[in-house]
């Protein structure tokens, strides 16, 4: 297995500590090969640090335990966990996307005068870490600092859409998925075709699918370096969400996020 330059060696500004801890720093290795590939396994762990097959499967049982991988029960590969993905969105939540995005919110608001939120994608939730709400006297209520299933919400679709079949066939082992209110998509089957709608038309949409009485429009950003992905999304009380409101509502949500997406890209290279 060819090493990478994450994984081989530790950062050429860090001094080797003088009393390394080898299995730390294995553990640690199997976390950095994780954020390069879909899935690890077994036998690839173990080439790839030179140890025994039984080593590898403590390191691997121990990283398990404390959630930073989960296994597939279907193919027993190893995946991202639940704590690898929360410590990745309180980063980016602590740090730059959020301040950075927070102008665009409020254009978002601004121009449409309805309650405009940024979520993330954690594992099959959404996480929504910004909001601002509608100036409107009937408004939807900010969902700030909530977790709410992907597939429920026009957030959570937005970005699942980015997905390929694997991954998300990892997020979604079951045919059936459970719901919020009886408009909520109920299969992965019916996911898969909703995701495909998404893919081609570059924006999510839910009309009472997480909340009764609330539509919703979301576009996500494009890949960027960060290490979650997220997207804007405008909730609008269902009786002023007209198909063509959407549409409209859609075209001005893109247009902002191509703007905010320039600047993310710029401070990318500036990096």
């Amino acid at each position: 297995m060819k090493k990478s330059g994450l994984t081989s060696g530790g950062s050429p500004d860090n001094p080797v500590p003088q009393y390394p801890i080898g299995s730390v720093d294995n553990a640690l290795k199997i976390v950095l090969l994780l954020g390069e590939r879909k899935d690890l396994r077994l036998t690839e762990v173990s080439e790839y640090l030179g140890v025994a097959s039984s080593t590898a499967h403590r390191l691997l049982a121990m990283l398990q335990y404390r959630g930073f991988i989960r296994q597939d029960p279907r193919t027993k590969a190893y995946v991202p966990g639940t704590a690898l993905t929360g410590v990745a969105a309180s980063i980016l939540q602590r740090f730059d996307v959020r301040a950075t995005v927070r102008p665009y919110l409020e254009k978002l608001n601004s121009l449409l005068s309805e309650t405009v939120h940024l979520g993330l994608l954690d594992g099959n939730m959404v996480r929504f870490v910004d909001a601002v709400e509608s100036p409107r006297a009937v408004r939807v209520a900010s969902r700030l600092g909530r977790s709410m299933p992907a597939h429920c919400t026009s957030t959570g679709k937005a970005m699942l859409a980015q997905l390929d079949a694997d991954d998300l066939e990892r997020l979604y082992p079951d045919e059936d998925l459970a719901g919020l209110t009886p408009n909520s998509v109920r299969t992965r089957t019916e996911l898969r075709e909703e995701l495909g709608m998404v893919q081609r038309r570059g924006f999510a949409t839910s009309t009472e699918e997480s909340e009764e009485g609330v539509s919703s429009v979301a576009v996500a950003f494009g890949p960027h370096g960060a290490p979650t992905r997220f997207a804007f999304n405008v909730s609008v009380p269902t009786s002023r969400m007209s198909p063509a409101q959407m549409r409209g509502v859609a075209e001005t949500l893109r247009s902002v996020v191509d703007e905010a997406e320039k600047l993310l890209h710029g401070r990318d290279a500036e990096a």
